[in-house]
Formats: structure tokens, sequence, C-alpha cells
């Protein structure tokens, strides 16, 4: 049973204990027969690996800090494609490579982050990192993911104010697209065997995907399917009716949709005036705290601002920041960095960096503690339950949606196929999938 043994440290399990290989060797009270599968850390009293699903240990010291720092800096560098791509590789990173998180800890994390305002893919890097090492984690994990974006985000923005015009990527996402296509499939295939326990996870998501094409709004399809999970397990005999609390929702349209392709084309920066970093600090401190969904949503909801009521940016201006946003690796919220130097240079996009990704430190330092007592509570649970299997829906939905976009001709169909037995059947590193998506898309261009 898991839980035999795991608390008493003074006497020997009994004959049943997986991994009891007799006395031989044992100098003390307490025997070798739970070194591989359940160390005991002292101070924190948790297990060290887990081979049986326990949880695993916070570390919180010089030594943690630095791992956290070193990955979340590799991935702020290389992660291409967008939240669902950044999770799948975080996925990688922490549960296959490091069992930092336990897959069902992994989702509720990606729950978590889905009922909160902020980009999805920060606010994950700074829940693993207070999970993995506390405070000091929290602050260096998402730091460290936000900050290679921003810089690479920079270096854009000063060639574009100095040319007025942004370099061409499109080739080099014609190798990059299809191999992150695969890496957010396999992870997606990994996280539902974890997700979908029961059948009523399967209806729920089923549930979930179908309100999504209908065009429910994100946050109505995670609010109604956790209402469905608290249902079904406080009253299990009537999953019918927890069924029609979904018939009698109102169908929202998907809002914040902004109609029309971005493009990469140059334009001239013009002066502007009336710009002042206490402004610009509070426009992109409101977009962080209220935004809710994609990068489209934040398009509109920076045109609101920006283009109409301040006036301070153009149209094309608008869509080449959006655009330096999508292409580039990390977080698509760094496109507050490009349009904080375009109007008020390395100081404005310092501020708006900042003020952007500032409440979603906030959020998750609120939001993160809780998460683990949800799981323990039976109601609560359900509710975790309900919001994950609808995440993963939402991350279908949109892996569908960039299959459309990736998959343009033969070749990169192989590739994708290609990449997926590459993680599949050779466990490849999705870091070396890009590598080699980015070079075939840069050979594409000769």
């Amino acid at each position: 049973m898991s839980g035999a043994g795991t608390g008493d440290q003074g006497s020997k399990g009994g004959p049943g204990d997986e991994g009891d290989q007799g006395d031989e060797g044992d100098q003390g009270t307490n025997g070798p027969r739970d070194r591989d599968r359940q160390s005991v850390d002292r101070r924190s009293m948790e297990p060290r690996t887990f081979r049986s699903g326990a949880a695993p240990p916070r570390r919180i010291g010089a030594t943690a800090v630095r791992e956290l720092a070193l990955v979340f800096l590799k991935l702020g560098t290389i992660a291409v494609g967008g939240p669902a791509a950044h999770i799948a590789m975080m996925r990688h990173e922490f549960v296959d490579r490091r069992a930092w998180l336990t897959e069902q800890e992994f989702l509720d994390l990606i729950g978590a982050t889905n009922l909160i305002p902020g980009p999805n893919s920060t606010e994950m890097a700074i829940h693993i990192g207070h999970r993995r090492a506390g405070w000091p984690g929290l602050l260096v994990a998402g730091t460290c993911f936000i900050v290679p974006a921003a810089l690479i985000v920079f270096v854009l923005a000063v060639v574009y104010v100095r040319f007025g015009a942004l370099p061409q990527t499109r080739a080099l996402f014609y190798g990059v697209n299809p191999a992150v296509l695969a890496i957010v499939g396999v992870a997606l295939l990994q996280l539902a065997r974890s997700a979908v326990r029961v059948p009523w996870h399967g209806v729920v998501a089923a549930i979930a995907v179908a309100g999504l094409i209908a065009g429910v709004h994100e946050l109505v399809v995670l609010a109604v399917c956790g209402v469905l999970g608290a249902t079904i397990v406080t009253w299990p005999g009537r999953p019918t009716a927890a069924a029609l609390l979904w018939i009698g929702t109102p169908r929202a349209p998907v809002s914040g949709t902004w109609p029309g392709a971005f493009v990469t084309a140059g334009s001239a920066v013009a002066a502007v005036t009336g710009v002042t970093l206490g402004r610009l600090f509070l426009v992109f401190v409101k977009a962080g705290a209220l935004l809710f969904g994609s990068g489209y949503v934040l398009a509109a909801f920076l045109r609101a601002d920006f283009v109409h009521r301040l006036g301070w940016l153009t149209e094309r201006q608008l869509l080449d920041a959006i655009t330096v946003g999508q292409v580039t690796p990390g977080p698509v919220f760094t496109t507050a960095t490009f349009i904080g130097y375009v109007l008020a240079g390395p100081a404005g996009a310092a501020v708006a960096t900042v003020a952007i990704f500032l409440p979603a430190f906030v959020y998750v330092a609120i939001s993160g503690p809780l998460v683990p007592r949800m799981r323990r509570s039976r109601l609560a649970g359900g509710v975790l339950d309900g919001v994950n299997v609808a995440s993963l829906a939402l991350m279908a939905v949109v892996w569908f949606q960039l299959g459309r976009s990736a998959i343009v001709d033969i070749p990169t169909g192989l590739l994708a196929c290609a990449g997926v037995l590459a993680l599949v059947v050779w466990r490849v590193s999705p870091a070396w999938l890009l590598a080699v998506g980015a070079a075939l898309g840069a050979l594409s261009m000769r």
C-alpha cells in the first residue's frame, strides 16, 4: 500500500514492502528497503524520489534556485510556438526529465493558470518555481523565463526604430512550426493519460471541445466544466442532471478576436506626444491584470488603448509589435517591450515589461498555495479535475488551429510526423527538434 511506511522512520518494514532486500548491510534502526523508493528529507519530511507517485520535495537553497534559473533561461531563449508549446516543453523538463513534478501536479498547475488573468506559460513558470524553491523560486523562475525573450524583442525594437522594418522570419518558421506541432501533440497525449482517469473526465473533455468549437468563451467553458466536476463527484448518481448545467449555459462568442492576418511589414516610427512612463505603466499593468486569452485578445486590448484612446501608435505599428511577440521565443506579452521601446526608448521598454508581467507574479503568489489544498478536498478536487480536462481541451483546439497553419504541404507534414517519432521513440529533446526545424526552414530560404 502506498501509505505503508511513509511516515514511519524508526521501524523496519514488513515482508510486503517493495525493495526489501534483507538485513545485510543494515547498520542502524532504519533498513535500506526504502532508499530507492522513498528516502525522506529530514527538513521537509517529504520523499526525495517518487516512483510511487508521491509529491516531490520543495528545495529552498542556492542549488535549487540556480537549477531553476538555468532551465528557465534556456526555455525563455528557445521556447517558440505560443503558450501551448511552452507548457509542452515545461512538461518535458520538469515531469519527464527532472521529475520535479508528478503528472497530476503539473495538470493541476495548468488548471490553476487558466483560472487567473495573465500569460499562462509565464504563470506556469512562476508556479513551478514556487513549488520547487518557495518564494525565491517564484521570483527567479518567472524572471528568467521573461528576460531572454524581452531582450530578443528589445533588439528587434532597436532595429525597427532605426530602419523602420522588421527582419523577415517567415521561411525560418516553415520548419519550426511543424516541430512545435509535434511537441504539443505528444505532450497532449501524455497529459491526457493522467487527466482522463475515469469516464466522466472524457465526457467533460468532449463537452469542452464542442463548446470551444461552437464559439463559447474559454472562461465560460472552464467555469462550466469546473461545476460539472464538482457536481459529479458530489452526487455520483446524478451525472445526467450535471450535464444539463451545460445545456442551460448561455453561449457567448469569443471576445477580443481581431480578424486579419498579421504580416511583417516595415513602417516609419512616428514621433508621439504625451507619452509618460507613469501612463505607460498604468496601461500595461491594467492589461496584465485583466487580460484572459490569446495574443489576438492582447491585440484588441492594446489597440483600444494605444491606437484609439491615446493615439500613441498607428495600426501598422501595433501590428508589427504583435508580430514580434508572436514569432519570438517566450511569452507573447513581450509585445509590451517592443511598444515601450518604440514610445519611450530603453526606459519605456523596461517599464512596460515590468508592468505587464507584474500582476502574474501577484496572482500566482496568492493562488499557488491554494492548489494543493484544493486537491485534498473532494469538492474542490472535482472542480480542479473539471478545469484540468477543459484546459487540455483548450490546448487541443489550439493544437488543431496550429496544425492548419503549420502543415502547408507534404514536406511540413512529413516533418511533423518525423518529430513525433523522434520524441516518442528516440526521446529527442524538444530543443534539438526545434533546432533541426529552424535549420530546415533556413535551408528552404535558398
